[in-house]
């Protein structure tokens, strides 16, 4: 106990001059021997229950296989919900009062930045399954790793696509003003800048339950030819739908931030006809085929993005403790050099920790979403 008072205690100045390392030697005395391999998972909140289903299956799939050697994987849940400051509690809890071996996380990127502080601190693995957030893997910290394309990534692959293929040069990008959102919003004005094109108009919304009369009025007059969607996925489905209403034509392109399944009902997809997006996964290949239809048995819907990312997360983290075994140095060698096929595809990290590639872009097609060609 005193050792966690101590870490939380560091945590909480970890941003002032003179932060006081932690005594890695004592972390590693501190752990005890388990009847089971411990990992952790940090959700949102109690209602994100798409991260923990993705991330139950992969560890249920894994202890039918025997486990590690015949010891059974054991997922341990903290929930990230409460004041400022809660997650980083929680992360302090699973490193020593559990003794996890990793921790997986589906936060958003400001409570990202808040685990993968703890996490640098114990020397311990967080693999992002959610966060976008482009600055996390710019701290250049070895613990830490995404296995879903950032900001930058996906504005790659809009550029190319509403630009150079599409050839649309009027854009405009429809947001609310949360963290998340205003830094994807950033780095596609930073990738569109770099590559010699116009700034898109940027839009904003204060409220995710308004309408969009005057913001729809603006995109009309501005004769704007692509939409660009990032944030509160409620709200991002409520403008396509006035958009329609309107009869207005605009291609419209949305971020992954906008697939968030625990805010939407199961035929979103639908709702989506024509939009393109970031894809979550390979549908369409035998992995994605026999994980969707594994999840529908297992909990009576499709999976969306969140579960797809988590189970190919928590897939990921045990493909390397059973290369590695449960030795938290070990793990974090072992995802560095791994290459995993998983559903949303292969994935590699490169030395800051990001998952390498641009990701794939999907158009939803009579409900179905169909495979955009570079």
């Amino acid at each position: 106990m005193r050792l966690r008072s101590v870490v939380l205690h560091s945590f909480f100045i970890f941003a002032l001059p003179g932060f006081i390392a932690m005594d890695v030697k004592a972390i590693q005395e501190h752990i005890v021997p388990d009847k089971t391999i411990k990992i952790g998972l940090l959700i949102p909140d109690n209602n994100s229950i798409a991260a923990k289903h993705g991330a139950e299956m992969a560890i249920r799939k894994a202890n039918e296989n025997g486990g590690l050697n015949g010891k059974p994987f054991r997922l341990v849940i903290r929930s990230m919900e409460g004041p400022w400051g809660t997650g980083s509690k929680q992360a302090v809890d699973l490193i020593f009062e559990e003794n996890v071996c990793a921790i997986m996380g589906s936060p958003d990127g400001r409570n990202g930045h808040l685990v993968e502080q703890v996490t640098t601190k114990a020397r311990i693995v967080y693999l992002s399954t959610w966060a976008s957030d482009p600055t996390l893997a710019q701290a250049f910290v070895p613990w830490y790793f995404t296995c879903i394309p950032n900001d930058l990534q996906q504005a790659d692959a809009f550029i190319e696509e509403i630009y150079n293929k599409k050839r649309l040069t009027k854009v405009a990008t429809v947001s609310d003003k949360g963290y998340d959102s205003k830094l994807a919003v950033e780095s596609l004005l930073k990738k569109t800048k770099l590559a010699g094109k116009a700034d898109p108009l940027q839009l904003f919304y204060d409220s995710p339950d308004k309408d969009f009369i005057d913001l729809l009025d603006k995109i009309k007059k501005a004769e704007i030819s692509a939409i660009v969607l990032f944030g509160n996925p409620s709200s991002s489905l409520r403008l396509i739908r006035q958009l329609r209403q309107r009869k207005m034509n605009q291609s419209v392109f949305g971020a992954l931030s906008i697939l968030y399944e625990d805010e939407l009902s199961g035929q979103y997809l639908k709702d989506y006809e024509n939009v393109v997006l970031v894809s979550s996964g390979n549908r369409t290949g035998s992995k994605g085929i026999v994980f969707r239809e594994d999840y529908k048995k297992t909990y009576g819907k499709i999976p969306g993005a969140i579960a797809t990312y988590s189970f190919d997360g928590m897939s990921l983290l045990l493909e390397a403790i059973r290369i590695a075994g449960p030795d938290r140095d070990e793990i974090q060698q072992s995802l560095k050099k791994i290459h995993f096929e998983g559903v949303t595809g292969s994935i590699q990290f490169d030395d800051k920790g990001k998952r390498v590639g641009t990701p794939v872009l999907i158009e939803i097609k009579n409900g179905i979403p169909v495979t955009l060609e570079r």
